[in-house]
């Protein structure tokens, strides 16, 4: 596996905190440092993909290993710093599997923040950052993107609503039949600054759907004519988005 992560010009892809440049030194501890020593069993130069969404992403070479760490020394630029598309993903927490599946696969689909609300009718009722930090950390290695998107604290509906930047639109993902379709809300948005705001198992209540709806920066929109699942909604309506008006 060494001789392969070698030859291949790096074939892990790990993500860093570190600054990136020809000649950096990058240590990796505990985690990081088990996965690459000792799940990829590299050895001293093996070469690995490293990014830290700002420096692009780097060739590194294994330059020191010892039982708990190891270092990595910048070689060179193989990519790149790009922008990641100014998408937000608002939406409230379901049980922990398919909350896992939203933040890995959002962050597959290139969402900025993914950002956690409270509302009513939301079961789950704590949010582990870390946990979601680590989806979207181990998502953006797996997809070949530069960044790692912002993992918001969660805020109640209220909150959400008193602090929203007016000048960004929510498409407001909408069950009561009058919302237009989201391709074609998304087709009249002059900006590609927005958010998609998704409810919990069972959906807003009618007293949460108004007061979303008298925001004068919401669009309300449907996914047609059936009742998606909470966590189907918040993809299918970001995929939608990224292949009208983002990057895919």
């Amino acid at each position: 596996m060494a001789d392969e992560l070698h030859d291949t010009g790096g074939k892990v892809r790990l993500h860093v905190e570190a600054a990136l440049s020809d000649g950096a030194r990058v240590v990796l501890e505990d985690a990081q440092a088990h996965y690459l020593l000792h799940v990829m069993r590299a050895k001293t130069g093996a070469r690995v993909s490293l990014f830290n969404g700002r420096d692009g992403e780097w060739l590194a070479r294994v330059a020191e290993t010892a039982k708990r760490s190891c270092t990595l020394v910048g070689e060179r630029q193989t990519r790149a710093q790009d922008a990641t598309p100014d998408v937000w993903l608002c939406f409230a927490p379901v049980k922990k599997t398919p909350a896992d599946y939203v933040v890995q696969k959002a962050t597959e689909l290139g969402v900025r923040a993914l950002q956690p609300v409270f509302t009513r009718r939301t079961i789950v009722t704590r949010i582990n950052e870390e946990r979601m930090k680590a989806n979207a950390i181990e998502a953006a290695e797996q997809s070949e993107r530069l960044t790692v998107p912002e993992i918001r604290e969660a805020v109640t509906l209220d909150k959400l609503l008193r602090a929203w930047p007016r000048e960004r639109s929510v498409l407001f993902c909408d069950e009561g039949g009058d919302a237009q379709p989201i391709a074609k809300a998304a087709a009249k948005i002059d900006t590609n600054s927005i958010a998609i705001l998704t409810g919990p198992e069972g959906g807003f209540d009618p007293a949460e759907r108004d007061a979303i709806r008298s925001q004068s920066f919401v669009v309300p929109v449907t996914l047609g004519p059936r009742i998606l699942r909470a966590d189907t909604a918040a993809l299918a309506s970001l995929a939608i988005w990224q292949a009208l008006r983002g990057d895919s």
